[in-house]
């Protein structure tokens, strides 16, 4: 069954035949080049430091292969950006959800995060002399990009707690400071850094105080501390950097949009991002329950002169798991379809729910599918450890659930607290009225 013919009904309606027949493309060249890529990806870059300075010529096969068949950028949408492929949110989801599949398949066709929400800052607020030095590039996949917002010595889930000092002096801006979780600072091809900072920490306006600066990797005082590891693995060449500023100094051109203006372009930034996450992340619990499936049929694998299939628990399992990911899936599609009515900004609370349920739904099925495993579950002979790994930082990447939930619960209750305290009084008043007009005597109402 093809990709486009599983398209979930509810999606169908806002799927060109142009997306559909892309959807198609994007499964092959996933399942047949880049998930048999992801082996020969580790393999190359080797041991050591060597991680590090290497570029596995597997992936610029797939880059071209990629370009050739048209399958590159999707992921900036027709809707609000005239670069890119032209699909909308909902078409980029579902391409995305196939992504998700493979280690190397988003950055095999331009669709990787952190570029992908770096090229849309610099699309929708960069000017012109930026797009041509570092949007350019990015959109021909001939270098990458780091965002640097996160900092190690403040709680970063709240983004006005950022220190990181930028300080005009003549005509340039001085930064000082210190950014961890840097994604994509260790690879070679890491040309541009877009890090947010502190211009005005005195504003009255705590959201207006920070900025956005592009500073160049390997400007002086900039220093790559170390790369961070998730759950043991280091992500090479990608990287999770631990970076210091001193007294590094970039021009006043360098400046995003405007001093003041960095809360506006996280939230432009981050919105899409997220869902990206999301999107991803479907195909993610997708491959955990394809790779459960496949374990609980393996005839030499039978616990208690069975196989682990005819085990009820094990089918329940795979049952829960259909519902989640299908039910997960129509949670991102309704926020992908949102955007594309509206903005990030009109879909904030489809925008969160997505953040908040995908993750941790999809980490419940890989746990199950570690527990069909058993001790193969958690090594590397699945791709089940790294799956979860990965996948466990979502639940704090781009804020943490707390967050989202405290934020989502603020704006429902806000939004519906006097519209239902109104129509509550009036179904009791109309009760008592009706009682009464039948000859019962009113009830007491709280």
């Amino acid at each position: 069954m093809s990709a486009s013919s599983r398209i979930p009904p509810i999606a169908q309606p806002f799927v060109s035949e142009r997306a559909k027949k892309t959807l198609d493309l994007v499964e092959e060249f996933v399942e047949k080049d880049c998930i048999p890529g992801d082996a020969v990806f580790s393999a190359e870059l080797g041991e050591g430091e060597k991680r590090w300075q290497t570029t596995p010529v597997i992936m610029e096969q797939l880059k071209e292969k990629a370009k050739k068949l048209g399958l590159w950028n999707m992921f900036l949408s027709k809707t609000h950006f005239k670069q890119g492929a032209g699909f909308s949110n909902l078409e980029y989801g579902l391409m995305a959800e196939i992504l998700g599949k493979s280690k190397i398949a988003s950055e095999a066709t331009n669709n990787a995060a952190p570029d992908t929400g770096n090229m849309e800052v610099l699309a929708k607020y960069g000017n012109d002399a930026q797009k041509q030095q570092w949007l350019a590039p990015l959109l021909e996949g001939k270098i990458r990009s780091a965002f640097l917002m996160t900092e190690p010595d403040v709680a970063s889930s709240d983004a006005t707690n950022i220190e990181l000092d930028i300080r005009r002096e003549g005509n340039e801006y001085v930064l000082n400071g210190s950014k961890w979780w840097s994604s994509g600072a260790g690879d070679p091809r890491c040309q541009i850094y877009l890090v947010m900072g502190k211009t005005d920490p005195n504003n009255s306006d705590t959201y207006k105080q920070q900025s956005v600066v592009l500073v160049p990797a390997g400007t002086r005082g900039v220093t790559i501390n170390r790369m961070l590891h998730v759950y043991g693995y280091d992500d090479a060449p990608h990287g999770h950097g631990h970076i210091t500023f001193e007294n590094v100094r970039v021009p006043l051109s360098a400046m995003v949009l405007g001093e003041g203006r960095g809360f506006e372009i996280i939230q432009g930034r981050l919105g899409p991002g997220r869902i990206h996450h999301a999107m991803r992340t479907i195909g993610a619990a997708e491959k955990a329950l394809e790779w459960m499936i496949n374990r609980i049929n393996d005839d030499r694998k039978q616990t208690f002169g069975k196989p682990l299939a005819s085990h009820g628990v094990i089918l329940e399992w795979v049952a829960k798991s259909r519902i989640e990911v299908d039910s997960a899936r129509l949670i991102v599609l309704n926020a992908a379809i949102k955007i594309d009515q509206g903005d990030a900004k009109a879909a904030l609370k489809e925008i969160a729910q997505a953040k908040v349920l995908v993750p941790q739904t999809a980490l419940t099925i890989i746990d199950r599918a570690v527990q069909a495993y058993g001790a193969a579950g958690v090594c590397q002979d699945t791709p089940l450890a790294y799956l979860w790994a990965g996948i466990r930082t979502l639940r704090i990447a781009d804020g943490p659930d707390e967050v989202h939930l405290q934020q989502l619960g603020r704006r429902e209750n806000r939004s519906r607290k006097d519209a239902i305290a109104a129509k509550l009084k009036w179904q009791r008043e109309e009760s008592d009225r009706l009682l009464l007009a039948a000859g019962f005597k009113a009830k007491s109402h709280l």
